[in-house]
């Protein structure tokens, strides 16, 4: 598509943009499946930047923004899966798109498309045969977003705890590389 290019997230104005994509996805996706207080107080603009920081300090996780023209449009991480609960150790040696945001506008635009695509392209030159992602199970469009590029629920899933004795449930979504 014209006008869209890759950014490898290595800066601190990298970090901002993707932190604040989070923030904007997560404020217009999951309204009523995390507590409000959470969405308010927690999921600010720069509230991943740090994370964003030390995943690129550390080499754990690589971030991505695919951008139209200047303006970051979508961007996502990805690396080795986090595994940290038993029964996981089945998804040792995958890789995991950990974070895929886009901007509320660009949504429908195939931004998403694209920057998954190159996203897949780059864990499989990273040595991965299998890759995952969690997604909420509310969140009907994401689902068919990751179905459209060959992911399908594996029937696992993972319990998030949020405030409020609120549990969000992902279900571990999977495909071949």
């Amino acid at each position: 598509m014209e006008g869209l290019h890759f950014v490898d997230a290595c800066t601190e104005e990298h970090f901002r943009a993707m932190s604040a994509i989070h923030a904007r996805g997560w404020h217009d996706t999951y309204p009523g499946y995390v507590p409000d207080d959470y969405l308010r107080d927690v999921i600010t603009e720069d509230h991943w930047v740090p994370l964003f920081r030390e995943d690129y300090r550390t080499g754990r996780r690589r971030g991505l923004l695919l951008c139209r023209g200047d303006a970051p449009a979508a961007c996502c991480t990805y690396g080795p899966a986090r595994l940290s609960l038993p029964g996981e150790a089945a998804y040792s040696g995958w890789g995991e798109v950990c974070s895929f945001y886009a901007e509320p506008a660009e949504i429908g635009r195939g931004c998403g498309s694209m920057l998954m695509e190159e996203t897949l392209r780059r864990l499989k030159a990273d040595g991965f045969s299998s890759c995952l992602v969690l997604v909420l199970k509310e969140n009907e469009r994401a689902r068919r977003f990751y179905a459209r590029h060959g992911f399908a629920w594996d029937g696992t899933h993972k319990d998030i705890p949020f405030p409020h004795d609120m549990v969000c449930v992902d279900l571990r979504y999977t495909r071949a590389l």
